[in-house]
């Protein structure tokens, strides 16, 4: 799979997020302004819940529109041999024995692409643990409960 593929299913999938999103926000701003969100006593917080709701929704559209942004403008380099990993590189790593392999984006964290590919962003600890190491590098991260030590064999 090319970056140019995955980088299309990538924004795809973001796409398809966004839609939702701003079909959720029409919904609660629906429901905030809806004749039956009317409070009918000073504790009914019907209407107020909608509208914190409605808030957050939209809160969420903005981020999504610009991750959408983020990764429509994402140039996809080509990296040499010793070339260290940055944005767009798709990266390879050796886990005890078991390849893993890495989108670098700058949105999408956590998606999984074909092939079994994965989204990193460079605000996780491993998208940070990645960037700038080279073929051969071995990196160690720190997560809640355990520690991952890989070995970095291609960078695409």
């Amino acid at each position: 799979m090319t970056k140019a593929a995955l980088r299309s299913e990538l924004l795809s999938l973001l796409e398809g997020a966004l839609e939702a999103a701003r079909a959720a926000h029409a919904a609660a701003i629906e429901g905030a302004t809806h004749a039956e969100a009317k409070a009918e006593n000073d504790k009914d917080t019907r209407g107020l819940e909608q509208s914190y709701l409605a808030r957050g929704v939209a809160q969420r559209v903005v981020e999504l529109e610009a991750a959408v942004a983020d990764v429509t403008r994402l140039e996809l380099r080509a990296f040499g041999a010793g070339a260290p990993a940055a944005l767009s590189a798709l990266v390879t790593v050796d886990e005890d024995g078991t390849d893993h392999r890495f989108f670098l984006a700058p949105a999408g964290g956590g998606s999984e692409l074909t092939g079994g590919v994965q989204v990193l962003t460079t605000s996780s600890p491993l998208g940070r643990a990645l960037l700038g190491k080279r073929i051969d590098d071995e990196v160690e991260v720190k997560l809640p409960g355990k520690t991952r030590a890989l070995v970095i064999t291609a960078i695409s």
